[in-house]
């Protein structure tokens, strides 16, 4: 448990060393803000993908029930099941959070069908995808662009997209998880992850804070958040 609670608090409060940080540091500021709008005390939350749970801690008030599915065990795991499946009834849930999972789904269409049908209406499904990032497993299928969101999310009455960063902070981060994934020597890769990756991150927040650009045509992760 131990392990699973500082791998989620690591995901929500990345370190700078990681090569994720821009993306991650972003998402955390825009679901903050998205929840920050809704109030979820004594909300029914289902986690799709929850293995690790990090954004439970910015829902506002205690939900009365958090459930959370993965097709992998761990102490925070409800369901051991299939996304495309959820063995759940229709309209149940207040909120769903459904974050970097949808890129290992054989089906992503019918995921978010299955969101669609177990969250009550008026409720909100929160989302994270990434659009650029190396093939990290082989069971990596998909990268999504705003448009394949849109088209996706297409049955839910409002969507509100963020572009994790910029094209600029995108490149940034690509470069960082490009050195750290490709370089086959593990000595390396920690030289790289406690010089060049915090050095590349920092430039990166340097540019999204003077706002050079506001192109998002090489953004490396889109947050999502629709309304049934």
């Amino acid at each position: 448990m131990g392990q699973i609670q500082e791998e989620g608090r690591s995901r929500l409060y990345p370190s700078l060393t990681d090569p994720s940080w821009l993306v991650l540091r972003k998402r955390r500021e825009v679901f903050t803000k998205w929840l920050g709008r809704l109030s979820h005390t004594n909300a029914i939350v289902l986690d799709v993908g929850g293995r690790i749970q990090p954004y439970r801690a910015l829902i506002n008030g205690q939900p009365s029930l958090y459930v959370a599915l993965d097709l992998r065990l761990t102490p925070l795991v409800d369901i051991a099941g299939d996304a495309a499946q959820l063995p759940i009834r229709n309209d149940c849930f207040d909120l769903v959070f459904c974050t970097q999972m949808l890129e290992y789904a054989p089906e992503p269409r019918q995921v978010i069908a299955e969101i669609h049908r177990v969250l009550k209406p008026g409720g909100f499904l929160l989302l994270s995808a990434p659009a650029v990032h190396p093939q990290d497993s082989e069971r990596d299928a998909w990268r999504f662009l705003p448009a394949a969101l849109r088209e996706l999310l297409k049955e839910f009455s409002a969507v509100d997209l963020a572009p994790e960063g910029t094209s600029l902070t995108g490149f940034i981060r690509t470069i960082n998880v490009c050195l750290f994934s490709f370089t086959p020597v593990a000595a390396f890769r920690g030289l790289f992850r406690f010089t060049i990756v915090p050095m590349l991150n920092l430039l990166g927040a340097l540019f999204d804070m003077l706002k050079l650009t506001s192109n998002t045509s090489f953004t490396s992760n889109f947050s999502v958040c629709a309304r049934k």
